[in-house]
């Protein structure tokens, strides 16, 4: 087994990005840096599955007023952490804060999703938008510090905290549908009747992501995701010109170092994306979200880049029903995403790079000890091809 990169002495253990880390290994393979073992978290650890999520739920009262409070974010993005030994931690929060903070008024009723009360539909409900005041999003803010104090040991943190928004486009979607959607009718009529309604939209959504995403990495959060959680809905052409595009709107404007001179990844998502894999490897970002329709294999000759060269570090990409075989099964097929990527790059410098996660986020009727299981396969299997 190699030593671990950020082990005292070590390059790594004198730059701010892995210094103030215990396990830095998921911010190393966010650069593209070679690790021991591939890191892995999965998209809503922090969430309904656990038991314990659910008694803190019914403590908080409802969704928003889990979300909102400091104490009660923090407890339920470390109880993964509690149970797991998982390489990074992500913010217990929602993509729809940053419209809700544009005053559209989102509620969670029990047993549905997210609705807001005064959809986007017309020029008037428009005009009305803007980038919103950032003090109203202060308890995300405050909630990041008090996860950054809480995972902090000996001085150091356990692992780094992801920070996150939706996309420019999958907000939108949100926004005009006025809840989820089966066939998005309502914001595709707008993008293709009134285009110039829709990219008033997305440029406003844009700018307000990233100013989001900057005040979090202000408020101590190590790396940053953009979800586009919906651009495979759209149609090739529409993609590039209505999500592609405004997220890298985003990324132009993210702060690319934190408070300390720590480099901040930045990490993009788009389920249902990998037709696009060639054209999103232009995005000014480190890593790439894949979802279970891709095969990592090619996206990694695609856009992985060589050696002490340009790429993206991937990320991803088991389909979460696997979580409901058994454990050997499980197994397996965690091997089979490993063995796809192939051994990551083990030199000095940079090079193609992997971080294990699921295809898209994990389901509330998961079983936690079969998440367990995946989490012991993924690091054992994933030495085992350093070996």
């Amino acid at each position: 087994m190699n030593a671990p990169h950020n082990a005292p002495g070590s390059a790594a253990a004198q730059d701010p990005t892995f210094s103030r880390l215990h396990n830095a290994t998921f911010l190393q393979a966010c650069l593209r840096r070679a690790t021991d073992h591939t890191p892995m978290w999965m998209m809503r650890q922090a969430g309904r599955f656990l038991p314990e999520y659910r008694a803190t739920r019914a403590k908080a009262g409802s969704f928003m007023g889990l979300a909102t409070n400091r104490d009660y974010a923090t407890e339920v993005t470390l109880q993964p952490l509690d149970r797991y030994p998982l390489d990074a931690a992500i913010l217990f929060s929602d993509i729809l804060t940053v419209p809700d903070a544009m005053g559209l008024g989102l509620s969670f009723a029990q047993g549905e999703g997210p609705r807001f009360a005064s959809p986007v539909r017309d020029e008037a409900a428009v005009a009305k938008l803007a980038v919103p005041d950032m003090a109203k999003l202060q308890y995300v803010f405050d909630a990041v510090s008090s996860i950054r104090t809480a995972l902090t040991q000996d001085g150091k943190g356990r692992v780094p905290l992801i920070g996150f928004s939706g996309s420019p486009w999958t907000l939108a979607c949100y926004m005009v549908e006025g809840a989820g959607s089966d066939d998005y009718r309502l914001v595709k009529t707008m993008l293709y009747s009134r285009p110039d309604l829709m990219h008033r939209i997305l440029a406003i959504n844009a700018d307000s992501v990233a100013a989001y995403l900057n005040a979090q990495i202000d408020a101590g959060a190590q790396a940053v995701m953009v979800f586009d959680s919906w651009g495979g809905v759209l149609a090739d052409g529409a993609f590039q010109d209505f999500s592609l595009a405004y997220t890298a709107r985003v990324l132009a404007q993210l702060k690319r170092t934190g408070p300390l001179g720590e480099t901040i990844p930045r990490i993009v998502f788009t389920k249902g994306g990998g037709l696009w894999l060639q054209e999103m490897a232009a995005l000014d970002c480190d890593v790439l979200g894949l979802d279970w329709t891709v095969n990592l294999a090619r996206a990694r000759a695609l856009v992985g880049g060589v050696e002490n060269g340009p790429g993206k570090a991937l990320q991803g990409n088991l389909d979460p029903n696997v979580l409901f075989a058994q454990p050997a099964q499980i197994a397996a097929e965690a091997a089979k995403v490993l063995d796809s990527f192939g051994t990551p790059y083990q030199g000095k410098g940079t090079g193609p790079t992997h971080i294990f996660n699921l295809g898209h986020g994990i389901s509330q009727h998961t079983s936690p000890e079969h998440v367990a299981a995946l989490v012991e396969a993924v690091h054992a299997h994933s030495r085992a091809l350093r070996a």
